[in-house]
């Protein structure tokens, strides 16, 4: 089987764009899949995240579809012909990206579509016309509904990260977007884990797949060094900066499990320092451009973010992913790390565990089927105060006292037991402070009689004797006189 690309029957028009970009040799999903993905049949893919699934299944489908290329300017003449359907609005703006460069020397026409955004601009995308859609199955289905996206001319459609869109409740959508296909067409099923779920899917919709499999289901990647740390909740932030500092690391993904956490963490982050930005799903899709934008430019040092970047991202040259909250499903620990170590590159994966993450630590040890050790973290000598993140309380060294003694700080000498020590030597104990005002020092003086409220005596001088068989209301003070009394 082939291994280089300069090898693969690529049209001249892909196989430029290829060299330009300085692809060379084939991963082995993408040597797998592509000539069967040219022969037009079903496939099943398994592959570990960033092994190259994107061009794997975009190559083909481009090489497939440069029959239809024409220079028209009538939208008819560009229908849509492939369909690639993602999970989150970010990964379906990188693989548009990565599309558009493919065919950039060709005719062929591509467009993305994602929630978060003016649907006005898409919607005149499509009006034009184009052979290549990306979208999110939410945002695909308003443009349906709205009559701007017509499919049934689609000849292959790519259900990438297909699990990922199943864990999110997408497969009501998946059903009501695949109901307006032709039976008739060529289905793609991409995935890093395969669960009992996407099985029945690809039962459902693919017809005699050939099933791709790279590497065993639910494998993380060998490139990517693992290690699990012992750190309580408290201490888990002077973790990360004692590996980042140990290991000379520049930049860095971490994982938290909760918006509120990952907005918290950041800010943490930054104000010990650290270049840090936050990515989770409260924030408007342009901020969530703009901090994926700049931690590609090596703006920011840390990408503190919740699963929603866990997917697909292909971010290069990060040499390292931090799981701050161990993850709830433990498929997300997979595409989590995965976010590292890309493309054959070496990376490192710390998990920062607490003693509340034992069951979430056996679910990764049953996915992976293998057992994980928890290391204790060595720090530096020059540690701040406070706890320590290695899951034990440690005391500071008393002045003079030996380097790595656990005793206290040394406290006053104590008097004998019955007797009372001097007031200097009583722990804890704050010296008064003189009192600025002498009011504040004067004894309390009760005033010589108890006037009644001059409204009271008022109201009783109008309204004259009164019956005692009628209750008094309670008179309270008035905020503001009324506007008869004022003249």
């Amino acid at each position: 089987m082939t291994s280089s690309f300069s090898n693969l029957s690529l049209a001249e028009p892909l196989a430029r764009a290829v060299a330009e970009m300085g692809y060379e040799s084939m991963t082995p999903i993408q040597a797998q899949a592509i000539p069967v993905v040219l022969t037009g049949k079903d496939v099943m893919g398994a592959a570990q995240t960033g092994t190259g699934k994107t061009a794997a299944f975009s190559l083909p489908l481009l090489q497939r579809l440069l029959k239809h290329e024409n220079s028209s300017t009538s939208p008819a003449r560009h229908p849509v012909r492939a369909l690639v359907l993602l999970p989150t609005r970010e990964l379906a703006d990188q693989v548009a990206q990565q599309i558009a460069l493919y065919a950039k020397h060709t005719k062929l026409r591509s467009t993305v579509v994602f929630g978060g955004m003016d649907m006005k601009p898409q919607t005149i995308e499509l009006k034009k016309g184009v052979e290549v859609l990306v979208a999110t199955p939410g945002r695909l289905l308003d443009h349906i509904e709205a009559k701007n996206a017509v499919l049934n001319q689609v000849e292959y459609v790519v259900l990438d990260e297909a699990d990922r869109m199943l864990d999110i409740g997408f497969l009501p959508d998946l059903q009501r977007i695949l109901s307006y296909l032709p039976k008739q067409r060529t289905t793609l099923l991409f995935s890093a884990t395969f669960s009992p779920e996407i099985k029945r899917l690809a039962g459902s919709y693919l017809q005699d797949p050939i099933t791709i499999e790279v590497a065993r289901p639910n494998e993380t990647a060998s490139t990517v060094e693992q290690h699990f740390y012992s750190a309580n909740d408290d201490g888990k932030r002077h973790a990360i900066h004692q590996v980042l500092k140990s290991r000379g690391i520049k930049q860095a993904f971490i994982f938290v499990n909760s918006k509120l956490g990952c907005a918290r963490l950041a800010r943490s982050l930054e104000r010990e320092g650290l270049k840090t930005t936050a990515l989770h799903g409260d924030k408007s899709q342009d901020e969530r451009l703009k901090a994926l934008d700049a931690f590609k430019q090596g703006a920011v040092d840390l990408l503190v973010c919740t699963d929603v970047a866990a997917r697909g991202l292909d971010i290069k040259d990060v040499p390292a992913v931090f799981n701050f909250d161990v993850p709830f499903n433990a498929e997300d620990y997979v595409h989590r790390i995965g976010r590292t170590g890309r493309a054959g590159a070496s990376g490192l994966a710390v998990t920062l565990v607490s003693g509340s993450d034992a069951r979430l630590v056996a679910d990764i040890e049953k996915l992976l089927k293998k057992k994980i050790e928890i290391e204790a973290l060595e720090y530096d000598e020059d540690r701040p105060r406070g706890r320590i993140n290695d899951g034990r309380r440690h005391w500071r060294e008393a002045e003079g006292a030996e380097e790595g003694s656990s005793a206290r700080p040394a406290s006053p000498e104590r008097a004998p037991y019955g007797e009372r020590a001097p007031r200097s030597q009583r722990g804890g104990f704050r010296t008064a402070q003189a009192s600025r005002d002498p009011f504040f020092d004067r004894p309390y003086e009760a005033p010589a009689a108890q006037a009644k409220p001059t409204w009271e005596v008022a109201e009783r001088a109008a309204t004259g004797r009164i019956s005692p068989n009628i209750k008094p209301k309670r008179k309270v003070a008035a905020l503001f006189k009324s506007s008869d009394t004022i003249s």
